[in-house]
């Protein structure tokens, strides 16, 4: 069997390095807030070219807390609109909601499935702040477009990054476009660490400050609390394990682009709509960082059985758009056909930077394979 994702092997490859690390912090006597989160936060904002990274706990607190330092700040208030693609995971509604904030569901573009700047310039009312700008499966959004619409109606701009590490547009990388961003290293994605962990990138010095209140009980000095804050804080293990991991992301994003283009490449099935063209090359690539890599047919079901039975675990994502949940039933009459469309046709191959030559061969062969 082909695995999705075979984070074991994956991790593997790195043991001593991740073993020593893990000995260090355990060693140090310190596990909170330490030096280990320290080193990190600095390597991650040099590699995002951010003035700041804050750690948190998660992806999904990234999103929340950068929300409600806005708030806080007075750049936001309750009722205020977001416009976020509505194609996109949950997590990305729910930072809206848990601040009180209206999300905004606007269609992706047909093409990348992100946000299409032209549907999100007619979505902004009166009411709108900000823009959360999904780089969703890996794909950095149309951001130069992005950032111009938000300069000229003055609003904010949060990246939700939870996918992208190391994805970029003329050398501008994820998580430093907007005005914020929000990281997610949850252990299946491409900078993923061997529990939950999730990072904050800025260049603001004043939400930098508010931020690292916010997610250790409102506190800058302790017992003093300027906010009613979470604990929402890094762990010293993890970030230990992630500043080994980041070393090597760039060369896993590389092979992660090379199956890419042995998929677009290879697979000539007109039943499978690929999300990139056999004419791409690795060089124009940089924009997308193929976290995962999804593919559209009519016959979903089919073609994932087809799969399985030929020895390849697929995964959907996802199978019900945000509006379509219960959690958000109040959405539900909202007018989504592409959205809708695309959770009803999207299957992700597997892809990681540990497959073989081999292994991609046989993915391409059973797509070709497949009749519908």
């Amino acid at each position: 069997m082909i695995p999705f994702l075979d984070l074991k092997q994956v991790n593997a490859v790195y043991r001593e390095e991740m073993l020593a690390a893990a000995s260090r912090v355990i060693d140090s006597g310190w596990y909170i807030q330490g030096e280990e989160v320290k080193i990190f936060e600095k390597s991650f904002a040099d590699y995002c070219g951010t003035k700041y990274c804050i750690g948190v706990a998660n992806g999904l607190d990234a999103l929340i807390l950068v929300l409600r330092a806005w708030k806080e700040l007075g750049k936001l208030k309750e009722g205020d609109e977001v416009i976020v693609p509505a194609n996109t995971y949950i997590a990305s509604i729910l930072a809206i909601t848990e601040n009180r904030l209206k999300p905004v569901l606007v269609e992706p573009d047909e093409n990348s499935f992100n946000l299409c700047p032209k549907k999100l310039k007619s979505a902004i009312t009166s009411k709108t702040k900000v823009i959360l700008a999904v780089h969703l499966y890996g794909q950095l959004a149309n951001m130069p477009e992005i950032m111009a619409i938000a300069h000229e109606f003055d609003l904010l701009v949060l990246e939700d990054s939870a996918q992208a590490h190391g994805a970029k547009i003329s050398g501008q990388k994820a998580g430093n476009w907007g005005h914020a961003s929000g990281f997610s290293f949850y252990p299946g994605k491409n900078l993923g660490a061997l529990g939950d962990a999730g990072a904050i990138t800025t260049n603001d010095d004043e939400l930098a400050k508010t931020l690292r209140a916010l997610g250790n009980y409102g506190s800058h000095k302790k017992y003093e609390n300027l906010y009613q804050g979470v604990n929402s804080r890094l762990d010293e293990l993890q970030a230990a394990l992630l500043s080994v991991k980041l070393k090597y992301l760039d060369a896993e994003m590389q092979r992660r682009r090379e199956v890419a283009i042995a998929y677009a490449n290879g697979i000539h099935n007109p039943l499978i709509h690929l999300p990139i063209s056999k004419r791409s090359s690795l060089v124009n690539l940089d924009s997308h960082v193929f976290h995962l890599f999804v593919v559209r047919t009519k016959n979903r079901s089919v073609l994932q059985q087809h799969l399985l039975d030929s020895g390849i675990q697929t995964v959907i994502h996802y199978p019900i758009p945000p509006h379509k949940q219960q959690a958000y039933k109040d959405l539900a009459e909202l007018t989504l056909e592409l959205t809708v469309a695309i959770h009803n046709e999207v299957l992700s191959l597997p892809i990681s930077p540990v497959m073989s030559d081999d292994q991609v061969k046989i993915v391409i062969n059973a797509c070709n394979d497949f009749k519908g």
